[in-house]
């Protein structure tokens, strides 16, 4: 599918997704895809369908295609400037038919990414002596067959723990325990699609806030602007500080468990906690059983996912007239909206929409308060 300098590819398969005949590519009516840094992302693919002909008298002819089945892998990749982007590499789980008058109707197939295959089977598995940074990797190289590759980043507090005194027990599905255990340090898992069809990035870690930022979300900038709509919010109720006592396993000691600020990269030259000198202060959670220095890395953790929304932009932009392709889980500049919230940005989710001669992108992005920490940001 082409329209203005961008080319659309989707491959679908049982196994080995495999491009998509010309027929169902003509009946191919509407893309949306979600991409987000928490939870799973998603995708619907909408068909047109109709039962004109003699061999359609029975049934609706697209259904009876053993490409749009329920599990099946669909790879959705957009070319825009001669550079690929694989938007989305998942698995069908839903099917819904909307018949409409004269024999037409609607076919929509709704999956999510391959991480859907992690959540199938609970189970309950001990890991002995084995710390947060060994597990993940662990769980991750037992679903090669999705093109898994893994970035796991260290977290600041590393545990090991001693088998003697506890054993790690995973009680669930391996996507359930996986997001467990990067919300103990404020981190997110996804699995981001790419960078080459049918390979997928697992990613276990921070949020990312370093690298070369994406082209910039340009705003009343005459030619230059390239975003539809943009609403810009500051929530001061979302800072977050934990102080009080913790009883430490280990000595049986309380402890005074307390947090001071955010150890995210900073995106912003004013925290909300600078700004104000204000924020909510809570108690330790579920401190019974663990280290002081446990304690201490959840504390820290619930600073950290507190301050990292602080400011938040909804918006919409033209992928024609940004003329690339916005990409959630990572940085890009604002301009044009003034000193306060100019700047750098963390991408939290991008919804693609596409369908003939048209491509949209809704977005939101995050960070821990105001001000731009560059002069300038990439056009």
């Amino acid at each position: 599918m082409f329209f203005q300098g961008i080319r659309l590819s989707l491959l679908i398969g049982p196994t080995v997704p495999l491009p998509a005949p010309p027929n169902l590519i003509q009946a191919l009516d509407n893309i949306e895809i979600t991409q987000t840094d928490a939870g799973r992302s998603g995708f619907q693919l909408s068909f047109k369908c109709d039962r004109s002909g003699v061999f359609a008298a029975i049934d609706y002819p697209i259904l009876k295609l053993p490409l749009l089945r329920p599990f099946n892998r669909v790879i959705v990749v957009v070319t825009v400037n001669a550079i690929p982007h694989v938007l989305m590499d998942g698995i069908i789980t839903h099917q819904q038919l909307s018949p409409t008058s004269n024999n037409s109707g609607l076919l929509t197939v709704t999956g999510e990414d391959v991480s859907v295959m992690m959540d199938m089977e609970e189970k309950i598995v001990a890991h002995p002596a084995q710390p947060d940074i060994a597990i993940v990797p662990k769980i991750i190289a037992t679903y090669a067959q999705y093109g898994l590759i893994p970035t796991v980043i260290p977290p600041a507090f590393l545990d090991v723990p001693n088998p003697v005194e506890r054993v790690p027990v995973q009680v669930g599905t391996d996507l359930e325990y996986l997001e467990e255990l990067a919300e103990r340090y404020a981190y997110v898992y996804y699995i981001s699609p790419g960078p080459v069809p049918g390979t997928n990035t697992a990613y276990w870690g921070p949020p990312t806030r370093a690298g070369i930022p994406q082209r910039a979300l340009s705003v009343n900038l005459g030619t230059s602007t390239n975003v539809n709509s943009i609403n810009i919010q500051h929530k001061a109720l979302t800072p977050t500080f934990v102080s009080g006592l913790g009883e430490d396993s280990l000595t049986a000691r309380s402890l005074p468990v307390k947090t001071f600020s955010s150890l995210r990269l900073p995106l912003a030259t004013q925290s909300a906690m600078l700004r104000t000198a204000k924020a909510r202060t809570v108690l330790p959670k579920k401190t019974a059983g663990l280290t002081y220095a446990q304690m201490l890395s959840r504390a820290q953790a619930i600073t950290d996912a507190s301050m990292d929304q602080v400011v938040e932009a909804t918006g919409e932009l033209d992928a024609t007239r940004y003329n690339g392709v916005l990409k959630a889980r990572g940085l890009v500049g604002l301009r044009g909206v003034g000193s306060t919230y100019d700047g750098l940005y963390y991408v939290k989710n991008v919804t693609h929409q596409l369908r003939l001669g048209e491509y949209k992108q809704s977005f939101t992005l995050t960070r821990e308060g105001v001000g731009t920490t560059t002069p300038v940001v990439v056009p």
